[in-house]
């Protein structure tokens, strides 16, 4: 079993993104962590076959097996929620101004958010069996402001709920960023104990119905998760982190993530895998940062990785339409599930290519560019792709 590094991380300057910062010190840079990248891939075939499961494509033996492996899919949401706050951590720069973070983050997510969300506006208008918004829904829905009133965190393209909590927890970057950097590890590591038994105390109130109001798509009872993804990185930075390695942290993943059906559904699966999330984020930096072996950081994955925002904000939408040719639920046998699946899997991944050469890189340079100087450089490593995960359905 191997451990995080024990020393600060002083690293040489980021090729891939430019970035010059490294924990306090403007001089050092932080490493790239493609590990986390391909992370965010293999997460997003979770949702993805969450979908699949839930739009009932399989029949049968075929249907039994998908649901033992997908049916926990949400959970998702919670890996990208701690994802979020580890790179935004890592890639932070000690001497950013609010204005220049907030600017950089709707450059990285609202390009493509804007795209979807009028696809999903003629999906309403010309598709039969389409939901159609109310004017108040598709303006909260493209401010990202529905997620906090539960009747409408589904509205048009419903994985875009998580986007609202995203915003939030962007918005409350720059103070989080700023207690961290005053707490130290051990204010650090109290923050991230208050964090997990939020996560539990919000559990139970959601198991029990303590709230009327399902706190699976509420914003502010996410941002735990986001607080632990921040707290971890900043102790990998500052070369405290003790947890288990990359084998440990990914066998307390799929452990967490198989016993989701054995509690409440909801915000209560959050309690199952926030530890195993918690401390294999983590492991998959500190892999990359010593070199240590990592199947996740294979280019193939990576790739799959930067195309991943564009393909969660799509996939749904892919689904979604081919119920007009498919049905609702038509629980095919296994080979024609399987036909069906790869053929909608690869309809949202070239889509995703599409979406990803031709919306979000070039926005996000034009919207980066200064006058007079060339288009800035992506803002973090190539693990800064934290888009939400996407919506249950």
């Amino acid at each position: 079993m191997t451990t995080a590094t024990t020393r600060t991380i002083r690293t040489t300057p980021n090729a891939s993104t430019g970035d010059t910062t490294a924990r306090d010190s403007p001089a050092a840079a932080k490493p790239s962590l493609p590990s986390l990248t391909g992370l965010r891939w293999m997460a997003a075939l979770l949702v993805f076959g969450l979908h699949v499961n839930n739009f009932g494509y399989f029949g049968g033996t075929g249907g039994r097996l998908v649901s033992w492996g997908f049916s926990s899919g949400a959970t998702g949401v919670s890996f990208f929620f701690v994802l979020s706050g580890f790179v935004l951590t890592w890639s932070a720069r000690p001497r950013d101004r609010a204005l220049a973070f907030w600017r950089r983050r709707i450059a990285r997510i609202y390009p493509v958010h804007l795209v979807t969300l009028g696809l999903a506006l003629v999906m309403a208008y010309t598709l039969a069996n389409q939901p159609r918004p109310t004017p108040k829904q598709a303006l909260s829905n493209a401010l990202l402001l529905h997620s906090w009133w539960r009747p409408w965190w589904q509205t048009l393209n419903p994985v875009s709920w998580s986007l609202a909590c995203e915003a939030f927890f962007y918005a409350a970057f720059p103070l989080l960023f700023l207690l961290l950097r005053r707490l130290g590890a051990r204010g650090s590591i109290v923050l991230g104990g208050l964090s997990v038994a939020a996560v539990v105390v919000l559990a139970r109130a959601d198991a029990h119905h303590w709230w009327t109001y399902a706190l699976y798509s509420f914003p502010a009872a996410r941002l735990p998760e986001f607080v632990l993804g921040a707290v971890t990185a900043r102790l990998v930075l500052l070369g405290r982190w003790r947890g288990p390695g990359l084998e440990a942290s990914l066998a307390l993943a799929i452990i967490g993530y198989f016993l989701v059906p054995q509690v409440a559904p909801g915000y209560s699966a959050t309690m199952c895998t926030i530890a195993g999330f918690t401390l294999l984020i983590p492991a998959a930096a500190v892999a990359d940062v010593q070199g240590l072996p990592s199947l996740w950081r294979r280019r193939r994955l990576v790739r799959l990785g930067e195309l991943s925002f564009a393909f969660y904000m799509v996939h749904l939408l892919v689904i979604r339409s081919a119920t007009q040719l498919l049905g609702t639920k038509p629980h095919f046998g296994l080979l024609a599930g399987v036909a069906v699946t790869t053929t909608v899997f690869a309809v949202s991944l070239g889509l995703s290519w599409l979406l990803y050469e031709t919306v979000e890189r070039p926005a996000r340079r034009l919207l980066l560019r200064r006058r007079g100087r060339p288009a800035a450089p992506p803002d973090a490593a190539p693990a800064d792709r934290d888009a939400p995960a996407p919506a249950r359905d």
